[in-house]
C-alpha cells in the first residue's frame, strides 16, 4: 500500500481511543534514533495507548490526502512534567511525529499550535520539551516557535554509536 499523497490540513483535534492503530502504526514508522531513545519496536506490539499514555494526552493531526479521503498526519503528546502541585503549572510536549508523506506542509507546527491552546486551557503558563542534540531540523522548528535551550544534558544518550546531548528547551505561554 502506497503512502497518501498531502492535500491539505484536515484538523488538530484530541485523540480518541480509535486512533491507538493509526497511532502506534505512525509511531513505528517514524521511529528514528534522530529522536527516539528506545529501541526499535518489535512485534509483538504494545497498545499504543496504556494507562501512562491516554488518548485524552493526546493531539492528531488529519490531513485531506489526494483521494480526497483523511489519514492520520501526526500526533503530539501533551503531559505533565511531574505529578506536583507546585508543578502544575507546566506542560510537557512529550512525543511529537509527523508521517514522512505530510512532512514540509506544516503539520507539525500546527500541532505545537493546538498544544499551546490545549495547554493554557488547562491553565498552564509554561511549556517545556526535551529534544535530541543532533536533531537540528526540530530544534530550528521549536526555536522559530519561540522555545529556548534552557539547558543540555551532554552526552546523556548513546544511539546510534555515538554520544547524544539531551537538550531541554522550554517557552512561556503567557506572552
Amino acid at each position: 500500500m502506497s503512502a497518501p499523497r498531502f492535500r491539505s490540513l484536515r484538523l488538530v483535534r484530541p485523540a480518541v481511543p480509535e486512533d491507538g492503530t493509526a497511532l502506534g502504526e505512525l509511531d513505528r514508522a517514524t521511529w528514528s534514533t534522530l529522536h527516539a531513545v528506545q529501541p526499535r519496536p518489535q512485534p509483538p506490539y504494545e497498545p499504543f495507548f496504556d494507562e501512562r499514555h491516554r488518548p485524552g494526552e493526546h493531539l492528531v493531526a488529519e490531513a485531506v490526502t489526494g483521494t480526497g479521503g483523511t489519514a492520520v498526519a501526526g500526533y503530539l503528546r501533551l503531559g505533565r512534567p511531574t505529578p506536583l502541585a507546585c508543578n502544575a503549572h507546566v506542560r510537557q510536549i512529550q512525543g511529537l511525529a509527523v508521517a514522512d508523506w505530510a512532512r514540509g506542509h506544516g503539520v507539525a507546527r500546527a500541532l505545537l499550535h493546538a498544544a499551546y491552546a490545549e495547554a493554557r486551557r488547562q491553565g498552564a503558563g509554561r511549556i517545556t520539551l526535551r529534544v535530541l542534540g543532533h536533531n537540528s531540523a526540530a530544534r530550528a522548528l521549536y526555536t522559530a516557535e519561540g522555545f529556548a535551550v534552557e539547558g543540555v544534558l551532554p552526552g546523556e544518550f548513546f544511539l546510534g554509536g555515538r554520544y547524544v546531548d539531551d537538550v531541554l528547551m522550554g517557552r512561556s505561554l503567557t506572552a
